[in-house]
């Protein structure tokens, strides 16, 4: 079993369970953000999404990186030694009695989702670039042409091109580079001046907040995750608090009301057109949570002080924390060398085991001690040892492979003395050979 097996099983095991963690504190933060207004629900919900993605892979990623990170404030002596004792990272599922070839089965498996979602996102994003070459453009003494130059204008937009095309159900955003608002060519003459204004307003405010490029970089974050049932469910929610945002800032040079009667005019409009989906892009319609945004318009704006504002902001990142400091607390590693085929008669004799499994089966045991000699030496190293531990855990068998002399005693001594759990396969104990790196480490006298 390779290291990429490991990793990606690692992988899969964490998000199966972080995903829906960082969900549940996502929705209660959402709700205790709600009176600040529906800019800081999408906060929330966009940083939720990035960490369903990246909190599993920081769970099975090496560690060496936070150790020196949370060590760094602390001033090290000169001529002070550091021991560390390296036995990989994370912790260890029990064994399980499946083949050997199901765990390389599986990460085929996922490499094919994640290239099919992969291929599904750039074949979309072909699909956009091909209708917006299709698209007519407006002139400019077109009427959406003038009331697009007006809404641009009053929110400080240059270079805003529109156009008409029969390939969209409703009015769209496409591109980040040059921007350019798409309506559908059957809607245009059923638009009034008002609903016009409306509708271009909304996807003005998409522009202002560059949404389309944000999409993207989400769309393609979530791909090693597509899989997952919650991801819909984050994603939703991100796409509403966008949209709300939009609506906010649409609204605020026609007045809420008006806004609000102009939609529901478009939706009685766009209930005679049969939809048509348009993935990536970015359109006043894209939430399905109509009835939601319409309440959250006739809704009267909540003064808040800045002590509450900030009270909730703060208990927001507490929880957030709170959610990734557990999910990284039990973060779970899976190592595929400790599985053994099912179909073998019997457990093997001696079985060798990764040094980050056995790492989180060890319960007690000193830890080595620096010799003076090497520190008045200025000796640094690393001392390695093969190991065999017993059936009932403790260590019966140690040698070293490499590492400096005078090191070598100080490594054996503490070593000795430490017990593991017993290691079972297919639930019997076996005796186990893995390696041991003991790190001897010198502070440097310019600290």
């Amino acid at each position: 079993m390779t290291t990429l097996e490991s990793w990606v099983l690692s992988y899969l095991a964490n998000a199966l369970w972080q995903v829906p963690l960082l969900f549940a504190a996502g929705w209660i933060a959402a709700r205790l953000a709600r009176s600040l207004g529906p800019a800081a629900e999408h906060r929330i919900w966009a940083a939720i999404l990035v960490l369903e993605t990246l909190l599993p892979a920081a769970s099975v990623a090496s560690w060496s990186w936070a150790r020196v990170i949370f060590l760094w404030p602390h001033r090290i002596h000169p001529g002070d030694g550091v021991v560390t004792v390296v036995m990989g990272p994370g912790r260890a599922l029990g064994s399980l009695p499946l083949p050997r070839l199901s765990f390389s089965a599986l990460t085929a498996a996922y490499g094919l989702v994640c290239l099919w979602f992969l291929a599904r996102f750039l074949w979309r994003c072909a699909g956009l670039r091909s209708i917006r070459r299709e698209a007519a453009s407006l002139p400019d003494s077109a009427e959406a042409a003038v009331a697009c130059a007006r809404c641009a204008d009053r929110l400080g937009l240059r270079g805003v091109s529109i156009a008409a095309s029969t390939r969209i159900f409703s009015p769209v955003v496409l591109g980040f580079r040059r921007p350019t608002i798409l309506i559908p060519t059957a809607m245009l003459p059923q638009l009034t001046p008002a609903d016009l204004e409306a509708v271009l307003a909304h996807e003005c405010a998409h522009l202002v907040r560059n949404d389309f490029l944000r999409n993207l970089v989400y769309e393609a974050l979530a791909i090693p995750i597509a899989g997952h049932p919650l991801l819909r469910a984050t994603r939703n929610r991100l796409t509403e608090t966008r949209e709300m945002i939009c609506d906010r800032l649409a609204s605020a040079g026609s007045g809420r009301k008006q806004y609000a009667r102009s939609l529901l005019r478009l939706a009685t409009v766009l209930l005679a057109r049969t939809p048509v989906n348009t993935c990536h892009a970015i359109g006043i319609f894209d939430a399905n949570t109509f009835e939601r945004r319409i309440m959250r318009l006739a809704e009267k704006p909540i003064e808040m002080g800045g002590a509450r504002r900030a009270a909730l902001a703060l208990g927001c990142a507490v929880l957030g924390l709170a959610a990734c400091g557990s999910a990284l607390a039990l973060r779970v590693h899976v190592n595929t060398l400790s599985f053994i085929a099912a179909d073998s008669n019997k457990p093997a004799k001696k079985v060798h085991v990764a040094p980050g499994v056995m790492a989180a089966q060890r319960i007690s045991g000193k830890n080595p001690v620096y010799p003076q000699e090497a520190k008045d030496q200025r000796l640094q190293g690393t001392v390695v040892l093969e190991a065999t531990i017993g059936k009932d855990g403790s260590v019966e068998d140690l040698h070293v492979v490499s590492g400096p002399p005078q090191l070598q005693q100080s490594s054996i001594d503490a070593v000795k003395t430490w017990m593991y759990k017993p290691f079972l396969l297919n639930g019997d104990p076996v005796e186990v050979e893995t390696q041991i790196s003991v790190v001897y480490t010198l502070a440097d006298d310019n600290q």
